[in-house]
């Protein structure tokens, strides 16, 4: 039967005859999503002549030579907020709920890549390992062979690094990775440079060998100012002639199809959203992400019991892990017009140039537990090329949320609540991050060039005006323009029209301003993980094993970000690539 779908459907089809029939196995393993963790596993899987692949991405394919230019662009501004790369109707909370009253609607959208690359198509492009003592946690958590010893080689196996060399480098991987050094950064990304050193830090080259407090460039999985997505990297033309390879791109899947409790194949829909063929497979691996992959998991019956008979789904698999323990990183920021000098030369169009990496000193957190991002250009449009960002955010967070259903319909998107600062000791290192930041303004050679600082958030007003449109480019522009006015004009619009009343010096006067503006502000950074973590047999809220197989129920993996047991200390793609890279190798042993 089809499960998790809303229904059932026979696994079977009729001839010309009227009799059923079954429908041939012609597929070895379907991949559901083919985003960063997808690409790979399509790749990898079907280098095996005699294993038949199946990759099935509800977003438009990238092929070689037909990739959008806004996909290409090194600058990421235009892709990310594209409605043809998303999902649109998801929305999220952010904040804790409140208890013991209406649930309110999800207040915002959260950008989810819906593209063939997934969120490698569409992200900022940032190439970070992380820390090795998050890989070295996840084995102490359960995640046997995924500490750092086991992961560096999928690392390397991955990287073509076109700056470093040597025993923790790889000249040969499917993603390029460079970085810009210090004689081509902008005029604030040389200024913040010297406030960092000013604070105590020092200079590191390579983020991805020495992970320690300090500052560096920033690597990125770019060649020549050009994106290289996992689809770019990984299906390239070879790859993709592979006649064992199959592409079905801009395709819902509706379900998973079970033969009791073993995994057969999947539904997928037709154009119009109604029931269509069912596509068979000795296995089925889900790779749609932090968020719509414990989806999936739930519609077949697959999750915390309670919730879904509550749902009238049937009960398949009792895990009470599924959707639980969504982990982000909570960012906070302080953005300032740029004067001239400061600003991108357009021939370096990389907007994220240099970053920082420190420690908070809070009682009971990790070391490099921060980072800051120096941001030289905030947006696509008029505006966005002379405004400067510094982000801040906790690269250890505590706060935990979940994604559930509101139904069982597979078109309806989930529900998802981060809790961001739901843990105490998450809000007071943004507290003392911004207070960092506002220290950091004193700086004279910041003070030059960032023109009156001001608290800064992507709330969803900014997130509307960064979409795409000529409404849009000639509103900012006009905005702009007055920007670059006298200093009391500017000053004045930055009160009124960008922040609404709130400044910077206001904030760091009264620590229960700073702290309403951060709770009301906070959002994350696009790295949802760990909803289907990896975990020991006796882990009662691991849903996957070390090899990504679902516990429970035969014939079904999890590879993507959603297998971390918690959150890496850095952006998500290049680990989730990792993990791709990895769990390749667990299935072709098997």
């Amino acid at each position: 039967m089809v499960q998790g779908v809303g229904g059932s459907s026979p696994l079977s089809r009729p001839n010309d005859f009227g009799d059923a029939v079954d429908v041939p196995m012609i597929h070895d393993t379907i991949i559901v999503g083919g985003g960063s963790a997808g690409c790979v596993l399509a790749n990898r899987l079907s280098a095996r002549g005699t294993h038949r692949v199946l990759l099935i991405e509800a977003g438009p394919d990238t092929p070689p030579g037909r990739v959008p230019e806004d996909v290409l662009d090194s600058f990421p501004g235009r892709a990310y907020f594209s409605p043809a790369y998303n999902w649109t109707d998801l929305r999220v909370h952010l904040q804790p709920l409140p208890h013991n009253e209406p649930r309110p609607p999800a207040e915002r959208g959260y950008e989810q890549g819906r593209i063939m690359g997934g969120g490698s198509s569409i992200n900022g492009q940032i190439a970070l390992r992380g820390d090795p003592a998050d890989y070295d946690r996840w084995q102490a958590m359960g995640a046997r062979g995924w500490n750092w010893e086991g992961v560096l080689p999928y690392f390397k196996k991955l990287e073509r690094d076109m700056d470093f060399d040597g025993p923790h480098h790889n000249k040969e991987g499917r993603i390029p990775i460079r970085r810009l050094f210090p004689e081509v950064w902008s005029g604030q990304s040389r200024a913040a440079a010297e406030a960092f050193a000013a604070a105590g830090y020092e200079y590191h080259p390579d983020m991805n060998e020495d992970f320690v407090e300090g500052y560096a460039p920033v690597p990125f999985s770019n060649a020549y100012d050009r994106r290289v997505s996992a689809a770019i990297g990984y299906l390239d033309p070879v790859t993709r002639q592979r006649d064992n390879l199959t592409l079905m791109p801009e395709t819902r899947v509706k379900g998973l199809a079970f033969e009791g409790r073993k995994v057969v194949g999947v539904e997928v829909a037709n154009t119009d959203g109604s029931g269509g063929e069912v596509h068979r497979a000795a296995q089925v691996i889900l790779s749609s992400g932090a968020l719509h992959s414990p989806a999936f998991l739930l519609r077949a019956g697959i999750g915390p019991a309670a919730h879904l008979r509550g749902l009238g789904i049937e009960v398949l698999a009792d895990l009470p892990g599924v959707g639980q323990n969504l982990c982000e990183h909570p960012i906070t920021a302080v953005s300032s017009y740029l004067a001239r000098e400061a600003r991108l030369d357009p021939r370096t169009p990389r907007h994220i140039q240099v970053n920082l990496r420190y420690s908070s000193g809070l009682e009971g957190c990790p070391p490099v537990d921060m980072q800051v991002n120096t941001i030289q250009r905030s947006a696509w449009h008029p505006l966005g090329k002379r405004l400067g960002t510094f982000q801040i955010w906790v690269n250890k967070p505590f706060s935990r949320g979940q994604v559930t259903l509101n139904t069982s319909d597979w078109r309806a998107e989930p529900e998802v609540e981060f809790n961001l600062l739901s843990d105490r000791r998450d809000l007071d290192r943004l507290m003392a991050g911004m207070g960092f930041l506002a220290e950091l303004m004193e700086h004279d050679g910041l003070k030059r060039c960032l023109l009156d600082p001001f608290p800064s958030s992507y709330s969803e007003r900014v997130r509307n005006v960064n979409k795409v449109s000529f409404k849009n480019w000639l509103a900012t522009g006009f905005l702009s323009t007055l920007m670059g006015g006298p200093g009391p004009l500017r000053r004045f619009l930055v009160k009124n029209v960008i922040t609404q009343g709130d400044t910077l010096k206001g904030l760091m006067a009264d620590d229960g301003a700073l702290e309403a503006f951060i709770r009301k502000t906070v959002t994350g950074i696009w790295h949802a993980s760990c909803t289907c973590r990896m975990g020991a047999p006796d882990d009662p809220l691991a849903v996957t094993d070390e090899a990504g197989r679902v516990r429970g129920v035969e014939g079904l993996r999890v590879v993507d970000a959603s297998v971390m047991p918690e959150v890496t200390a850095c952006n998500t793609n290049i680990p989730t690539i990792m993990i791709a890279e990895k769990m390749a190798d667990a299935i072709g042993a098997d």
